[in-house]
């Protein structure tokens, strides 16, 4: 289990952090749980901003999310953990078919074989049999330093304790497809340079405060992100969940929870939910 946890917070965190920042967003007002009505809809659904990884002393799950939560009946998150094959589909993203050294170029290899000696004190033969993916959740967690906890498995306890429905906006397959169109190998290595502790602890501030546009900001960097991500890893994305929400919601009273930087943005969430015909407002207490 706690094998599967750590692929899923490197999946989570590059999801989140993995789009064009060239486009400027409109500005959202500062917080990270959003009502959904109107619509036809019987009963509000709820959207809100998720940080796929944070540490177990600054993680919180503020009172007006438990109201929420304790509000619907079904918990929708990017991904069914409960899916047995959705965990193996994890599991499999987390290994190599082949040698890395035999996937790499030389040049690349050299680069990463001195990078991880230097972080994480082991070389590149270390991950002969591991994915790219699998090495950043590693380099991530040495970074954060610290026991880390993610808002999607916490609702998921959630909801098992009430006995809640819990579905998916999408499969891992889907993730992988676009991970695999969005970054070359040598892409994923440069990010490896700034996943610092340095990042993590900027970050986690300001998503406790929910500001949520500087939480977007530093999750859209340039500095961390292929000119194809956009498109790719939040528009495309957003468009296709927002394509499934309201049969959901119109079925029953649902919990949104998705990785904040999915909320802003012309194609964020926000506006294509209000774009759909559904009032979306910023819950502040």
């Amino acid at each position: 289990m706690k094998k599967i946890i750590r692929i899923a917070i490197v999946l989570f965190a590059i999801v989140s952090g993995t789009v064009n920042a060239q486009t400027v967003a409109p500005k959202l007002e500062n917080s990270l749980l959003w009502e959904i009505s109107g619509n036809g809809l019987g009963s509000p659904s709820y959207l809100y901003g998720t940080m796929h990884m944070m540490c177990e002393n600054e993680f919180q799950i503020k009172d007006k999310v438990k109201s929420a939560f304790e509000k619907t009946s079904k918990v929708a998150l990017e991904l069914d953990y409960d899916n047995p094959d959705e965990i193996h589909y994890m599991q499999k993203m987390a290994t190599s078919a082949k040698p890395l050294s035999t996937v790499l170029s030389s040049e690349a290899y050299k680069e990463l074989d001195q990078f991880l000696k230097l972080k994480l004190g082991v070389g590149a033969s270390h991950f002969e049999n591991s994915s790219l993916v699998m090495i950043i959740s590693s380099v991530m967690l040495k970074n954060i330093n610290c026991s880390p906890k993610m808002f999607e498995f916490e609702f998921m306890k959630l909801a098992g304790g009430r006995d809640m429905d819990l579905v998916g906006l999408e499969k891992a397959e889907d993730q992988d497809i676009a991970f695999k169109q969005s970054y070359t190998d040598e892409d994923y290595i440069d990010q490896l340079k700034f996943y610092d502790s340095q990042f993590f602890k900027s970050i986690a501030k300001d998503y406790n405060d929910e500001n949520l546009m500087k939480v977007y900001t530093i999750l859209t960097d340039k500095k961390i992100m292929g000119s194809n991500a956009r498109n790719l890893m939040l528009d495309t994305r957003n468009k296709n969940w927002v394509g499934k929400m309201p049969k959901l919601m119109h079925e029953n009273a649902v919990f949104f929870a998705v990785g904040a930087a999915h909320l802003p943005g012309n194609n964020g969430l926000v506006n294509l939910l209000r774009e759909a015909g559904y009032t979306v407002k910023p819950i502040f207490k």
